[in-house]
């Protein structure tokens, strides 16, 4: 029997304008220890650049990190993209940069985003509103993402705004997806039932967290050979002795 391994892929930093301040790169790999995450998903607003830093911090726990982001494409669907390599993470991120509108954040409404070290010192501010959309389709976007060999997982798919089925009413038959996330407001029944051609399709939840004490509230169970981004992409793919499960909601979640 293969081990098995938490997952929270959904989680944002103080880079993103609606990250809490006190979701620092430390905050977020101690509170991630904490909950008992062996894997987490870094998923700030169409960046990366927190991702290395994260992964420095989490090794002393045995955390596996996914340099990844939540993309928002053209039709303003929200897209979770993972990148096993810093040198995919790098050119992601360099497309990341030519295709975001050059529309200034405003901190006061959208709050900071803001790039800090190890200690919580800024090194950097993101001048350009992160959470606009990018002047790229979602099938250009899965392309990229696959092309650099990355997982390309649609966000929240049941969520009534920026989500695939509240921007285009379903779920395109033809698009190359490694898993659907599930929110945390629904359950993967209840997304079966509304939709039946999801049938057989493979699920994640993760915590969206925005704020410390979120990380790990949801996650999904992974069944794995060892710790990598290989064995998650087998897993995934529902290669053989592999599993994901997404964890029940709790009473009164």
């Amino acid at each position: 029997m293969m081990p098995v391994y938490r997952a929270d892929l959904h989680v944002h930093t103080v880079l993103s304008p609606c990250g809490d301040l006190d979701m620092s790169p430390s905050a977020v790999v101690e509170q991630a220890a904490g909950k008992g995450i062996h894997i987490l998903g870094i998923t700030d607003h169409n960046s990366t650049r927190h991702g290395p830093l994260i992964s420095q911090l989490a090794e002393k726990y045995g955390i596996l990190v996914l340099f990844g982001a939540e993309v928002t494409t053209r039709e303003e669907t929200h897209c979770l993209a993972f990148f096993e390599t810093n040198e995919s993470r790098i050119q992601f991120q360099e497309y990341l940069d030519r295709h975001l509108p050059d529309i200034p954040n405003n901190p006061r409404l959208f709050g900071y985003q803001v790039v800090v070290d190890a200690q919580g010192n800024i090194l950097d501010e993101e001048p350009r509103l992160l959470i606009s959309a990018l002047d790229q389709t979602l099938e250009q976007v899965e392309q990229m993402v696959h092309g650099l060999g990355g997982l390309f997982i649609p966000a929240h798919i049941d969520r009534p705004s920026y989500s695939l089925i509240s921007q285009l009413g379903f779920v395109p038959p033809g698009l190359a997806v490694d898993a659907l996330e599930v929110s945390a407001h629904g359950t993967v029944q209840e997304l079966v039932t509304r939709f039946p051609y999801l049938e057989g399709t493979t699920f994640v939840r993760g915590s969206d967290a925005h704020h410390p004490d979120q990380i790990g509230q949801h996650a999904t169970r992974m069944q794995l050979e060892d710790l990598s981004f290989r064995e998650i992409a087998l897993a995934l793919q529902g290669a053989p002795g592999r599993g994901i499960m997404v964890e029940p909601l709790m009473e009164g979640q």
